[in-house]
């Protein structure tokens, strides 16, 4: 085989990947996400967010207090179970992700939409090692199929990066609270994009941080975001599931 074959294979590769990622993180792949607002909606009916600064500045501290050092942790820590092969590894990342989440509606959330993104890759990816032992963990109560986890089997099995992943990661999170914003009419559709481009710094670096910490050294800090998502949770009428 020629050199040139075996480039132009490689670029082919490289390309169908990239389009993974752009499957991934795409609104329109059926995770659910758009359901969720993270406790926005609370925030917003309690008037503590009402423009796109504010939005901005709980989005960042929700990247660098929560979302990084927990689901970001935990889905470095599965990419490498995978890697593996090691699927009593995979399903300690997920019972310690699960645990982490003290709001029983974010958790739920969170496993829904797992379940989904399992659900849909399963019926067309046929040949990767984990996803049928893991879905078997799940059936068994070993394990629960939280989103971090399974975008992180999703992720490997398009052949993306473990890097790359935590950025799909945390790229739908944003989404899906602009979407919400939009929604709920805290900002228009440019001031959404505005605060995703001035965020791309602080998603890179939360990225690095936490995608290759050890499972030991998962945290989140962030009490005002966790006492606010308990009042949504008990909200009688909502927009949002969380």
């Amino acid at each position: 085989m020629s050199e040139g074959i075996i480039a132009e294979k490689e670029v082919s590769q490289d390309i169908q990947t990239l389009i993974g990622l752009l499957q991934l993180s795409d609104s329109f792949f059926p995770s659910g996400m758009y359901t969720m607002s993270n406790g926005l909606e609370s925030y917003f009916y309690r008037k503590k967010v009402r423009n796109a600064n504010q939005l901005h500045d709980l989005i960042k501290v929700y990247l660098e207090q929560q979302i990084g050092p927990s689901d970001c942790n935990a889905l470095g820590n599965s990419y490498v179970a995978l890697e593996n092969h090691d699927i009593q590894r995979l399903i300690e990342v997920d019972q310690t992700i699960f645990a982490m989440r003290i709001v029983e509606e974010v958790r739920n959330a969170s496993t829904r939409s797992g379940m989904q993104v399992l659900r849909c890759i399963s019926s067309f990816v046929t040949d990767h090692a984990m996803l049928l032992p893991y879905q078997e963990a799940i059936k068994q109560g070993k394990a629960s199929g939280i989103y971090p986890v399974s975008l992180a089997i999703a992720a490997n099995a398009f052949g993306i990066s473990k890097h790359n992943a935590g950025i799909i990661l945390l790229y739908g999170f944003i989404i899906s609270m602009a979407g919400a914003a939009l929604r709920l009419g805290i900002l228009h559709h440019y001031d959404a994009q505005r605060i995703i481009h001035e965020l791309k710094p602080i998603i890179s670096d939360t990225v690095i941080k936490n995608i290759n910490r050890p499972l030991s050294g998962i945290w989140q800090f962030c009490p005002d975001i966790d006492i606010n998502q308990m009042k949504h949770e008990k909200m009688h009428s909502k927009m949002f599931i969380t």
